[in-house]
């Protein structure tokens, strides 16, 4: 098996799918990594078919000759992972990436076996390939389960739940055999203001905000999951609301300046808004607004919601 080999992938779902045939793991909040050994040598490859070797010098895996499919990961609180800090691990400078080697660790989750000894195992069951997987010693490897209900709890204290076919191949680059289902939540967010879209007279996304201990209101993400009529809807809407200054920086990472620049509103609306994920008290991606609160007052929408 050769380095570039795309990984299997799975097609989202709202709610698991059950059956003798569903068995169901933790979706762990890391870098998809293929890991290729050969001797004692070992060489990761990213979802992208980019090689992440050199990030992360600090990981072993047992000596042989053996293709896994895993996640690179770095242990949160609890069952979680902390995403922020393994994204710090993708720098040009060696000093940097052996520094943060040693004060945070990477390790990697093995959830499936692709080859073992030189014998391609792609066309194997999971069921088959899982059990040669828990044949190897010393590797860390995902907890599967097959009962539903066990695999509830993930949907409620992690970032969700990955469900594979028991009696399926190794499917490179499709999303035939695996359903992830992510934890959704929801949030109350003061609107800090808005992004101007490239469509004149329109609004990009929203900002948002909520407010730290200390009464500091704190932008945490930012919500752009409009139709082009409502973004235009928006921008009249939100016309009263303008204090004529601009913010810049800490809403996103935009690419340029220009970009960076958002349009500052008096902190008076409440929006509530499904998110996915939050990483470093932000919210990362899958924000999507739900309604407009004019029921709840800006002050109680406060950072501790998000834990």
């Amino acid at each position: 098996m050769r380095f570039g080999i795309e990984p299997q992938l799975a097609r989202a779902a709202a709610q698991l799918p059950v059956g003798p045939q569903w068995c169901y793991e933790q979706k762990y909040d890391g870098f998809r990594a293929i890991a290729f050994v050969q001797g004692d040598q070992l060489q990761l490859q990213s979802r992208g078919s980019k090689d992440l070797t050199r990030y992360f010098p600090e990981l072993t895996l047992p000596p042989g000759r053996y293709v896994l499919d895993g996640e690179i990961v770095i242990d949160g609180d609890g069952s979680n992972q902390a995403f922020g800090a393994l994204q710090q691990r993708i720098h040009p400078a060696a000093s940097r990436i052996e520094r943060l080697a040693r004060e945070l660790p990477a390790a990697y989750v093995a959830f499936d076996l692709l080859e073992l000894d030189g014998e391609e195992l792609l066309q194997e069951p999971f069921e088959r390939r899982r059990a040669a997987l828990e044949r190897l010693d010393g590797i860390r490897r995902s907890q599967l389960v097959c009962d539903p209900a066990a695999a509830e709890q993930w949907l409620e204290q992690t970032e969700g739940v990955v469900a594979k076919r028991l009696d399926a191949a190794y499917a490179p680059g499709k999303r035939t055999a695996m359903v992830k289902v992510k934890r959704m939540r929801t949030i109350d967010c003061v609107v800090l203001g808005y992004r101007p879209g490239v469509e004149p007279e329109s609004v990009g996304s929203l900002i948002l905000g909520l407010y730290e201990g200390d009464g500091r209101l704190r932008a945490v993400g930012h919500s752009s999951a409009f139709t082009a009529a409502r973004k235009r809807e928006l921008r009249r809407e939100l016309a009263a609301f303008e204090t004529g200054a601009r913010g810049s920086g800490e809403p996103s990472r935009w690419s340029s300046e220009r970009e960076l620049e958002w349009v500052e509103l008096r902190p008076e609306l409440v929006v509530e808004v499904s998110y996915d994920h939050t990483s470093d008290g932000r919210i990362r991606h899958g924000t999507k607004i739900v309604r407009w609160r004019e029921d709840k007052q800006p002050a109680q929408c406060t950072v501790d919601q998000l834990q």
